[in-house]
């Protein structure tokens, strides 16, 4: 045998080339996981994390399943199989009269999250400015970052969280490269209004920036209230990304289907990122959703009936409650205030609530860049009836 199989003690020194410096060194592990993974633990009720309990349209389920067992189980092309790209161009011209060319203006993604990352990495360059209102997404800020851009925090602040037009006017710079609109707004509830788009006009006129439209709840508006898309204005459009989600639109979150719609030089920027991103989405997914959404469009036109009876649930359940909720306007989430309860941080409370309510809920201090000292957790709607009860009965045992 002589020698063989011996190894060589200097081989088994696990040596490294470099220490690691963090590209991201702030950041740490998102608020989402930490509060479902505490929830998870602790079995409490989940009312943080924004997914549905329960599952997706049985007609959409068994057209996906049609072609898991029917041979489309390769590669889609890269953009996103046609017949998804054709029957979202079909959407968008219904609902906003935008007429984009399903070949070269619409990309399919994997989730949202990576259709935002992409459009940044597409127009951010070093030292480039985005600006961003907070209480903001988790998400903007590290792609920013990882183009070398810098971001620029706009506050809204309770009960309104209206953004400061005046401030946007006086942050933007020749250095300003993007602005990061997010309506219905994550994690307040909130709906841009005719007057924002006008003050939008207003500060990018005759400036070369770009417009990235986080509009992944754009079926999940209430109270009459109309969404305002960035695809319902040319002028806007023809600099914009607009983003949306087709697993928030049909309760699949897990299945982790975005798109972006752009126009075509900006699509094909767009396309140089996602290639390299992910390249393509599940393809049995992709044309599951192409046969449903053209097939039973009645399903996005009716969600703001459907989510709206679970927030006017949620919210009635809390009468008796030590908060005083303003309805959500938009998306399924809504803010609770509990400066009557405690004066804890919301951080806190939180972790409190969870380990000992066994209730899990976000604190919305964390999408600040500097915590205002609000006093508002976030909770999720998009749940069963019974859930939304024990969540309610819980809060009024507080």
């Amino acid at each position: 045998m002589g020698d063989r199989g011996r190894k060589d003690p200097l081989m088994m020194t696990r040596t490294f080339p470099a220490k690691l410096v963090s590209k991201l060194p702030d950041v740490g592990t998102t608020i989402f996981t930490v509060m479902s993974e505490l929830a998870r633990e602790e079995g409490a009720l989940n009312l943080s994390q924004g997914f549905p309990d329960f599952d997706g349209p049985q007609a959409l389920l068994e057209r996906v399943q049609h072609y898991l067992t029917h041979g489309h189980n390769q590669y889609a092309p890269m953009m996103g199989t046609l017949s998804l790209r054709e029957a979202l161009a079909r959407k968008v011209s219904d609902l906003y009269g935008c007429i984009v060319n399903a070949d070269t203006e619409i990309t399919i993604t994997s989730g949202a999250t990576e259709a935002l990352f992409c459009a940044i990495a597409a127009v951010v360059r070093p030292d480039d400015e985005v600006i961003v209102f907070d209480p903001a997404y988790d998400s903007y800020e590290p792609a920013i970052t990882l183009q070398g851009g810098i971001t620029r925090h706009i506050p809204m602040h309770p009960p309104a969280y209206r953004i400061d037009w005046d401030r946007v006017a006086d942050t933007i710079n020749e250095r300003t490269r993007l602005i990061i609109s997010n309506t219905p707004h994550n994690p307040t509830g909130t709906v841009w209004d005719a007057s924002d788009i006008d003050a939008l006009r207003s500060v990018i006129r005759q400036r070369d920036i770009y417009l990235l439209a986080d509009e992944v709840y754009e079926h999940m508006v209430y109270d009459n209230r109309t969404h305002e898309s960035l695809c319902l204005y040319p002028d806007l459009f023809a600099r914009s990304f607009v983003v949306s989600s087709l697993g928030k639109t049909y309760h699949t979150t897990g299945w982790k289907i975005g798109y972006c719609v752009a126009p075509e030089p900006l699509s094909t920027e767009f396309r140089r990122i996602h290639q390299y991103v992910t390249f393509t989405s599940n393809t049995p997914i992709q044309l599951g959703l192409a046969d449903f959404l053209s097939a039973h469009p009645e399903h996005h036109l009716n969600l703001p009936e459907f989510y709206q009876a679970k927030r006017d649930l949620f919210c009635g359940l809390l009468e008796d409650s030590v908060f005083d909720p303003v309805p959500s306007a938009g998306t399924y989430f809504q803010l609770l205030d509990y400066g009557h309860y405690s004066n804890e941080l919301d951080t806190d409370l939180a972790i409190r609530l969870t380990r000992e309510a066994k209730l899990a809920s976000i604190p919305v201090s964390v999408f600040y860049q500097t915590d205002p000292g609000h006093t508002v957790l976030r909770f999720c709607f998009c749940k069963d009836d019974e859930t939304l009860q024990r969540g309610a009965e819980i809060l009024c045992s507080l």
